[in-house]
C-alpha cells in the first residue's frame, strides 16, 4: 500500500484487491468526490483537485455548446462508474457522451455495458496523474476516442483495430472540429469570465457553421 503525492492532490494505490472488494469500496464511496480505478487486482483512489475540476468543467461546457450549435443529439453520463467483471476493470472518466451512439441509449437512465455500448467520447483532465494504465482499461471496454487535456494542450485518442490507442489530429465524434482551436478557447479562460468565454466559443462555432463547416 502507498499513498502518493500527483502533480494535484492525492491517491492511494492498493494492490492485490478483490473484484468483490472494489465492489464493496465503490459503495462504501458512493457519496464521496473521488475517483476510483481498478485494473486487475491493483486499486488506485484518487482525490480531485480545483484545477482538476475547473478544466473538466470547461472542457464539458465546449461539447454541449458544439452538439447545441450543430443541432445534434447525444447523451451525457458524467463520471459514472464503467466496470467489466469478466475483464477485472473498472473506472470513472471525467466525462462521457454518446454521440454518433446515442439512439441506443436515448430515454436511458442507467448504463451497463453488458447490453449498451460504451460512450463514443471520453474526457480525461490530465494534471492529476493516475499510477495506473487507464487508457488501457478504456481499450479493454471498447471506448472509441479519448480526449486528454493537461492544462497546456488537449490531444485526442483513437482506438485502433489492434486494441490500442494511437493519438490523432481528428477527433472521430467531431471530425471537423481542429483539436489546436479547443486548447486555444481553454488558454483563454484566464482573460474571460466564464460567460464571457463560452459566449466568444459559441460565435466561432455558428461562424463556422454559416461558412459550412459540417
Amino acid at each position: 500500500m502507498s499513498t502518493v503525492p500527483a502533480r494535484s492532490g492525492q491517491r492511494l494505490v492498493l494492490g492485490g484487491v478483490s473484484w468483490q472488494t472494489y465492489l464493496r469500496l465503490l459503495r462504501a464511496f458512493d457519496d464521496r468526490y473521488l475517483r476510483i480505478t481498478y485494473d486487475r487486482g491493483e486499486l488506485e483512489i484518487m482525490t480531485l483537485s480545483p484545477e482538476h475540476e475547473r478544466f473538466k468543467r470547461l472542457l464539458d461546457r465546449l461539447v454541449f455548446v458544439l452538439v447545441e450549435e450543430l443541432g445534434w443529439n447525444m447523451a451525457s453520463f458524467g463520471s459514472m462508474t464503467f466496470k467489466r467483471r469478466k475483464r477485472k476493470r473498472g473506472l470513472e472518466p471525467d466525462e462521457c457522451y454518446w454521440v454518433q451512439s446515442e439512439p441506443l441509449v436515448r430515454g436511458k437512465d442507467q448504463i451497463s455495458l453488458r447490453r449498451d455500448p460504451p460512450p463514443d467520447l471520453v474526457l480525461e483532465i490530465e494534471v492529476t496523474n493516475s499510477a495506473l494504465d487507464r487508457p488501457s482499461i478504456y481499450a479493454a471496454l471498447g471506448v472509441p476516442e479519448i480526449w486528454q487535456y493537461d492544462g497546456q494542450d488537449l490531444r485526442i485518442h483513437l482506438l485502433g483495430s489492434g486494441g490500442r490507442y494511437a493519438e490523432s489530429t481528428n477527433s472521430r465524434a467531431f471530425p471537423f472540429l481542429p483539436p489546436a482551436e479547443l486548447t486555444r478557447f481553454l488558454g483563454m479562460r484566464a482573460a474571460l469570465a466564464e460567460t464571457d468565454f463560452l459566449r466568444q466559443f459559441r460565435t466561432w462555432v455558428r461562424d463556422r457553421i454559416a461558412a459550412g463547416w459540417q
